[in-house]
């Protein structure tokens, strides 16, 4: 039944992440493609996270903790770019 559960579950957030790739290739404006790309990472690290669920294997949250901290990291850097058009101060 987790095994079940687990797939239906890959396949769900799959969607979600091909919908939010979608959203940010063709966003209206730059911040909602800023927060498609916050999606895709949080969509990432489910996928991640589940994958490890199924495999049994600690690897893959080491992997979904990495991009984690990358993910936000960057949508920082890419909102601070965009309210004042220059990273560093």
């Amino acid at each position: 039944m987790l095994e079940l559960s687990l797939e239906i579950g890959l396949v769900l957030i799959s969607i979600a992440l091909i919908l939010s790739f979608y959203r940010m290739i063709v966003g209206p404006s730059k911040p909602d493609r800023i927060l498609a790309l916050d999606t895709l990472y949080v969509n990432s690290i489910a996928i991640l996270v589940l994958t490890g669920l199924y495999l049994k294997s600690a690897v893959y949250f080491e992997a979904a903790l990495l991009i984690a901290v990358m993910g936000f990291v960057g949508t920082v850097a890419l909102s601070k770019y965009l309210l004042r058009g220059d990273i560093m101060e």
